[in-house]
């Protein structure tokens, strides 16, 4: 059976010596009286709900999945689904990030972050239930109007109701500005919308009494493509102005998809029939407005393979060091019984040493991103916000695809190191592989990620935010390029920002003549760029483990040597990426369409 423990010395580490988020939040006025006895204490309890709560339904969960009702077009969730839920609601922790004007805790997004970690490591199914309610309240509290504030804001925030994004539609995903979902006006200021949307995660479920869907639609006359799009808040159920419920709305579930993975999460078929909603924003300016929920969602997806990174390594590494088989190759190690623990064999340790690389180089690198975030929305410095907003802008697709990809390595990595063990249901291993391959694809899939990252994050605006980032690198590298013993890390990581600068400047020059330049570049330009904010976090994460290598303690010794590990068998991965991005498009278009 699968086991999970929370990552809290790790969490701790990254929180308080890596980043000193509590000397950071200080500095803001909304979080002045926030210390990091009370950040502990609310990641413990989060760590306890996950580990006692979530993860025990998860298997369940994935072996019975959601049940459909094709007479009432309900939806049931997998058994204990909508205890837990209610668990999660009476613990308040729907409201933790949330503004206190509409009930919320008011919390610092990097605790929020900690949180999700977890829940998706214990149960990324259940974690989508509520996993799209903070970015719908984000959205209408920037956009919406007073009344739909009122009416919407303290619910979301409670838990009590649940939000959704309603984008995709049949014959259009990412591209959508070919979505064909109409809204028509009504006197009363209202609209009517009607047609067909796909992929909705939550889009029907049984654990919260309404559902708040926001929903992408033209209305009449409006502009083709995605400048045509409108934003609408559409209600499970109608809500008076007291904010009791009325009755069922037009739109509903018309089918589940059967997945490879994710099978205690709703993925809804949903038929709008005349369904009354308002507007969100100004007409025609919808993609604006689901942008903030849009961004929230890829956030949460990169935290997702990084929760499926987490436990698969905690549930690889306790096999590994139970499992013998054969003797080690420089001589048994263990004498006192017939084999060695396969833990001594040097490629499974390199299968282990990658997970977990890949699990504490990636909680760095979100929590710092949830700060950053924190500071965007609450420092005083219209400079510094304006800073750390465009450091979000550019880590956003990296946490993305870089974290999922990397998730995907991983959640694989560690069912191989179960052998034939762990490609069957018992060990629990496959679900983790399965679990990890939708996050690649949805929320944009990852090569529109990459996409965006270098021609709009990137070569859009000449490199100025990529450079806001190389600033860091290059404050780091001078000040450790004196110390002998941070030789090993920082010359690598300087390197591949020198690398990455011209490599940029490179492609930069070729997109003109050719925009498919980029289209053939970006997916290793994004690992290229993953990989250069992983160095930098693991040379920091090395200097802390190498001031405190005779402390005694353990932790800091595992630390130093999966820096070590990172260095020499993971980054060099870039100088392969590098050669690819500079290979061009010719060999990608040369064939012609007739032959593939």
């Amino acid at each position: 059976m699968p086991q999970y423990s929370p990552p809290l010395r790790d969490l701790r580490f990254v929180l308080h010596e890596l980043l000193d988020v509590s000397t950071e939040l200080r500095a803001l006025p909304r979080h002045a009286d926030l210390d990091a006895e009370t950040i502990d204490a609310v990641v413990e309890e989060a760590g306890k709900f996950a580990a006692e709560v979530l993860f025990p339904i998860n298997r369940s969960g994935d072996e019975e999945g959601c049940h459909y009702d094709r007479d009432t077009h309900e939806v049931r969730a997998p058994k204990g689904f909508k205890e837990a839920y209610a668990l999660y609601v009476e613990g308040g922790w729907p409201a933790l990030t949330a503004d206190p004007e509409y009930g919320g805790q008011g919390l610092p997004i990097v605790v929020n972050q900690c949180l999700f970690e977890m829940l998706n490591s214990a149960n990324q199914a259940w974690t989508m239930y509520p996993g799209l309610s903070h970015g719908a309240f984000e959205a209408l509290k920037a956009h919406g109007t007073d009344d739909q504030k009122r009416r919407y804001l303290p619910r979301l925030t409670s838990g009590v109701w649940t939000g959704t994004m309603c984008l995709t539609e049949p014959h259009c995903g990412t591209d959508l500005g070919l979505l064909r979902t109409k809204a028509e006006p009504q006197a009363d200021g209202t609209y009517r919308l009607t047609g067909q949307k796909i992929f909705i995660s939550a889009g029907e479920q049984d654990l919260t009494e309404n559902i708040v869907h926001l929903v992408l639609a033209r209305l009449p006359e409006a502009p083709a493509g995605s400048k045509g799009i409108s934003l609408f808040v559409v209600p499970k159920f109608h809500v008076a102005d007291d904010g009791s419920l009325g009755e069922r709305n037009a739109i509903f579930c018309s089918g589940i998809e059967h997945k490879m993975g994710i099978n205690g999460s709703a993925t809804c078929q949903m038929t709008l029939d005349g369904a009354v909603g308002t507007l969100v924003g100004e007409p025609h300016k919808g993609l604006a407005a689901m942008f903030v929920m849009m961004n929230a969602a890829r956030l949460g997806v990169g935290n997702q393979g990084l929760g499926l990174t987490e436990v698969a390594y905690q549930n690889a590494a306790a096999y590994a060091k139970d499992r013998i088989q054969m003797r080690s190759l420089t001589g048994p190690k263990d004498k006192t019984k017939p084999a060695d623990p396969i833990i001594v064999h040097p490629d499974v340790r390199k299968m282990l040493l990658t997970a977990r690389a890949y699990a504490e180089g990636g909680r760095a690198l979100a929590v710092w991103t949830a700060l950053l975030i924190d500071k965007e929305l609450a420092s005083a410095d219209a400079a510094e916000r304006a800073e750390c907003a465009d450091l979000v802008a550019l880590l956003t697709p990296v946490v993305k695809a870089f974290l999922t990809d990397n998730a995907w390595i991983a959640t694989s990595h560690c069912m191989q190191v179960f052998g034939g063990h762990g490609y069957v249901r018992e060990t629990g291993m496959e679900q983790f592989v399965r679990d990890a391959r939708i996050n690649p694809i949805y929320e944009g899939t990852n090569t529109i990620q990459a996409l965006d990252l270098l021609g709009r994050k990137v070569l859009a605006d000449n490199g100025a935010k990529l450079r806001k980032f190389g600033r860091i690198v290059a404050a780091f590298v001078e000040e450790e390029g004196v110390n002998e013993a941070m030789q090993e890390f920082v010359n690598p990581l300087a390197d591949l920002g020198d690398k990455l600068t011209k490599l940029t400047t490179e492609l930069g020059m070729k997109a003109m003549g050719n925009a498919d330049e980029v289209g053939a570049a970006a997916v290793d330009y994004l690992r290229i760029c993953g990989h250069l904010v992983f160095a930098y976090f693991w040379a920091r994460m090395a200097k802390i483990a190498l001031s405190k290598k005779d402390s005694g303690d353990p932790f800091y010794t595992a630390k130093l040597a999966t820096a070590r590990f990172y260095f020499a068998k993971l980054l060099p991965e870039t100088a392969g990426l590098i050669r690819s991005a500079r290979s061009g498009s010719a060999s990608l278009m040369a064939l012609d369409v007739a032959l593939f």
